[in-house]
This record gives C-alpha cells, structure tokens and sequence, in this order.
C-alpha cells in the first residue's frame, strides 16, 4: 500500500473523533462550530491551513445543505479523501442525532417549566456570541477594500432588509468577486 494511502487511512478515526467532539459540544448549530472546526482542523491537528478554511466555509456556505455537515464533509475530504469525509460528516452528525433522539422524548415533559425556558435563552444568547466570533474571525482574514466593503454591505442589505434569496446573493457576490479578480489580475499583467 502506497504511504500516502495508509496515511489518508491513519486519518480517519481521528477525523471522525474530531467531528464527533465538535457535534457533541457545540450548540447552535453549523455557524457556531465554525470556530471550532477552525480551532480543531487548522490550530491542533494542523489538517489544513487558514486559507483552506476560509475557501470551505465560502464553498459549504454556497452549497445546499447545513454548513457544518458541508464543512465537514470537505475538510474530510481534504485530509483523507472520500472515506475521511464520510467519516467527519457521520462524526459531526451523530452526536445530534442521538442527542435529538433522546431529548425529544424528555423535553416534551418538560417545555413548560420556567428552569428550562430561562437554558434556552442562556444558551441562544452563549450561540449568539459564537456565531459573533466566527464572523469576526472570518472577516479579519477576508481581504479588505472598497469593493470587499461594497459587495459585504449590499449582501446583507439584500438578504437581511429586502429579503432576497440568499442564493441569489451568493451567485451575484461570486460574479463579483470573480470579475473583480479577473480586472485586479488583468491590471497587473499591464
């Protein structure tokens, strides 16, 4: 067996554990562990780089389906192929899954009591400030300038304000920042 193959295997189980401990203590969903992912992937396993992490982001963003699967998903992929994303993808998944399982059946017993109200609105409030600091993260290592703060602001006039369809938004943000690439290089040759 060729040694970047056993390499790619030996990455597997530790990729599902990765996963595993993302989904199971991460509240809030997909953009909450984005943080997490981050600090797992690039910081304490070294998997993959911040550049590689921000291009995951932008692509699970823009493809259909919750970002945390989608960014689990590639960057499996990225560090062990198919079976490493099959294997990220079951470890952030399933911790939820059976999380859901279990607690549906207790939580209905329970939604009326103000002890249990009262954790949701902590917890909401503890993913709100995760959710914060991913998008501080990603947007200090987003690069900076007019078109940058252009395109930023009337993406999130169009989706938060006039309610576009945030497909939309994705695919004219992408035109433009290809064109804008493609001018910038252009420029450069000249």
């Amino acid at each position: 067996m060729p040694k970047e193959k056993k390499e790619r295997l030996n990455r597997i189980w530790p990729l599902f554990l990765t996963f595993f401990k993302i989904g199971a203590f991460t509240f809030g969903g997909g953009y909450a562990m984005i943080p997490l992912i981050q600090k797992e992937t690039v910081e304490t396993k070294k998997w993959i780089s911040d550049d590689d992490i921000l291009e995951i982001i932008a692509i699970a963003e823009s493809t259909p389906g919750p970002i945390a699967i989608n960014s689990a998903t590639f960057v499996g992929y990225k560090v062990a192929g198919v079976l490493g994303a099959a294997a990220a993808t079951l470890g952030v998944v399933l911790p939820s899954f059976v999380i859901i399982s279990l607690l549906s059946a207790v939580l209905k017993e329970f939604e009326d009591l103000k002890a249990v109200r009262y954790a949701f609105f902590g917890i909401r409030a503890g993913v709100l400030a995760m959710i914060l600091k991913a998008l501080w993260n990603m947007y200090k290592k987003c690069p900076k300038g007019t078109v940058s703060y252009l395109v930023m602001a009337t993406a999130f006039v169009g989706a938060a304000v006039l309610d576009l369809n945030v497909l939309l938004v994705i695919i004219v943000c992408a035109l433009i920042g290809l064109v804008t690439s493609l001018l910038a290089a252009r420029r450069k040759k000249q």
